[in-house]
Parts: C-alpha cells; sequence; structure tokens
C-alpha cells in the first residue's frame, strides 16, 4: 500500500506562495534569482519551498515557454563516416525535440582550422541556447567557448573534450581507457614476436586523439616492451592521406606487425593494406563501427573495432542542455557513454 507521503500531490509554486504569504509573481522571481525581492521576502520563500519541498517542473515550464531552444551542432566537414552517424542521430531526434520544445541545425566545419572553428562558434552568440560542438583543443577555441559561456550560452563538447575551457560538460568515452584497450589487443594480436606498431590519428591537436595515443602508449611500453610504437603520423581523418601513409609505412618497416588507427579514415588504410599484400598479416585495430568498418571486420583486412554509440552521445547532449535550463541533476550513470569492443564474431 502506498504511503501518505507517496501519494500527496506535488506542491506548485503557488503553493508556496500562500504558505510564504507573498504574491505569486514574488515567488516566481525567488525560485528563478530574478533580482528586485528584499533579503527577508526571499528567506521567506525559501522557507516554504524546503518546508514544501517544492521542485519546479520541467515539463511544464518547457510547455510555459513562449519560443523553442535553439540548439546548434557544429561537427567536422568531410567525408567521416562516423560524423555523418552524429548528424543522422540529429535528424532522428527532431520530433523527440520538439516534444521537449527543442530547435536544432548542424553546421559544418573543418575542425582542423582552429580559426574558422573558433570563428564559427563565436558567430552563435545570441542565436542559439546551446551549442553542442566537436571540437579542436586550441587556445581559440578554447577562448570562444569561453565566450560563449560567459555569454549565456550553454556549451557541451562532444567526442572531443575542450577540457581547461568553461565548457558546461562534455558528452563521450574516457578515450585513454579507449587507447589503453587498443593496445591490449593489438599485444595479444601480435604475440611474443619483435616488430613495429604504427599509430595513424587525425592530429594530436585533437583531445580524443590525444588522449587515446597516451593511453596506448602507457600500456605498450609497460605491457608489451618488445614491440617498437613508431612516432605517430598525421592524416587528418582523409581516407587519401591514410592511404598513402600506410603505403610509406610498409615500405619503410618491413618488421611493421600492427597498426592502430586512433580516428576516421580507415578506408585509406585498408586500401594500402590490399594493395600491398598485408591485409591478413598486420593486426589493424580502428575506431567506430560504421558499415565500412563492419564489411572490413567481416573480410579479415580489420582485427576490432573500438566503438562509441552515436545516438547516445546525441541523445545523452541534448538531455545535459534540457538539464542545465532547468536546473535539474544530470544522471551521470544515464550518460556515462560505454566502450564497445567488435570483432567479426560478435557484430550486432
Amino acid at each position: 500500500m502506498e504511503s501518505r507521503e507517496q501519494t500527496r500531490s506535488r506542491a506548485t509554486l503557488e503553493d508556496v506562495a500562500n504558505d510564504a504569504q507573498v504574491s505569486l509573481a514574488t515567488a516566481d522571481r525567488v525560485v528563478n534569482k530574478r533580482p528586485g525581492v528584499r533579503a527577508a521576502t526571499v528567506a521567506k520563500v525559501n522557507a516554504a519551498i524546503r518546508r514544501l519541498d517544492y521542485r519546479p517542473d520541467p515539463a511544464a515550464a518547457r510547455l510555459a515557454r513562449t519560443r523553442p531552444r535553439r540548439v546548434v551542432f557544429v561537427l567536422p566537414a568531410g567525408a567521416n563516416s562516423f560524423v555523418g552517424m552524429l548528424g543522422e542521430q540529429v535528424e532522428a531526434n527532431v520530433e523527440w525535440m520538439r516534444d521537449q520544445r527543442v530547435e536544432s541545425k548542424v553546421i559544418a566545419v573543418d575542425v582542423f582550422n582552429p580559426a574558422e572553428l573558433a570563428h564559427t562558434l563565436r558567430a552563435q552568440e545570441g542565436q542559439c541556447d546551446a551549442v553542442i560542438v566537436m571540437a579542436l583543443d586550441h587556445p581559440l577555441v578554447r577562448s570562444a567557448i569561453d565566450h560563449l559561456v560567459h555569454a549565456g550560452t550553454v556549451v557541451i563538447t562532444l567526442v572531443s573534450d575542450v577540457p581547461s575551457s568553461a565548457r558546461t560538460h562534455f558528452v563521450g568515452i574516457d578515450n585513454s581507457a579507449a587507447g589503453r584497450t587498443a593496445a591490449t589487443l593489438v599485444g595479444r594480436f601480435v604475440g611474443k614476436r619483435r616488430a613495429k606498431a604504427a599509430v595513424i590519428l587525425g592530429s594530436l591537436s585533437l583531445r580524443d586523439h590525444a588522449e587515446r595515443y597516451f593511453g596506448f602508449n602507457q600500456v605498450m611500453a609497460q605491457e608489451y616492451p618488445h614491440l617498437s610504437v613508431l612516432p605517430p603520423l598525421e592524416g587528418q581523418d582523409t581516407p587519401a592521406r591514410n592511404e598513402s601513409l600506410t603505403t610509406q609505412l610498409i615500405a619503410s618497416h618491413p618488421d611493421l606487425a600492427a597498426i592502430y588507427s586512433v580516428g576516421a579514415g580507415n578506408a585509406g588504410i585498408c586500401a594500402a593494406l590490399r594493395a600491398t599484400g598485408r591485409a591478413h598479416d598486420t593486426v589493424f585495430v580502428g575506431h567506430e563501427l560504421t558499415s565500412a568498418s563492419r564489411a572490413e571486420l567481416l573480410n579479415g583486412t580489420m582485427d576490432a573495432v573500438i566503438n562509441q554509440d552515436a545516438g547516445h552521445e546525441v541523445r545523452s547532449a541534448l538531455r545535459i542542455a534540457l538539464a542545465q535550463w532547468s536546473k535539474e541533476a544530470v544522471l551521470s550513470d544515464q550518460e556515462r557513454i560505454r566502450i564497445d569492443i567488435y570483432l567479426k564474431d560478435n557484430l550486432p
């Protein structure tokens, strides 16, 4: 049987106003921390809030808004398949956003160009209520994020963080752990023989790529010292550049046993492995389960894919933005993005 406490109706703002013996408008000003209310009155209203265990109803607040909240997703331009999946997930959540009185749009920008990315971010001031950005960790970008936050815009970094900025929240996997996971996979697949391992990334200026590289090196140095890790190569996530880098690696290092692709552009790496006849004797571990990486797992060119759920990330970023506006707590367990490992044998 439900207790009286469980069945009691939720206190309303009108209940708070009546208990504190103030007008509804005054109670609303205190709850929303707007100025113009005497300190003694603020104390009376806050005491009533505590007595009645009053909590604002975020759904009612959303319905009461005169205009929808505006969210801008700033994502990398180009043919990155995982970024394409993020864009598809934004589109897939349009109806849900409409129910929450939220509108969204996607802006594509060259994230490897810090000046262009910073300019795009600054241009969003006054144009939206939240920016969700896959960002470069660069002083210009940090400054642009700080500028937006200080202007009252919620800024959420997605996939790649800018931790020293004033950003509101980061949504993504633990990238250092992802790099450590990749190292363990490479080490176990290669085995005991002495050989070399290569790392191809988009850019060390991308925080997620730098953290994955750091985690990879940690485990390789500690647990697989017989595998020599070559200096990282930056392919800017483009297949053509990655193909050229891979071809050069194979020509320069006959004892190359493994490649860890930190970012995108895996199609180029696979093409080079096949063209040089190394598709099935070079361990290849990469990121993100796309239709292309799924095919490469099945044909044996890729050995493992470390994945993050694009849909979960987009929904999480939107939920966090809503929580910021309604002053609700963020449920960390719900918003934690898992690291998934896929082999050809456990593809969903």
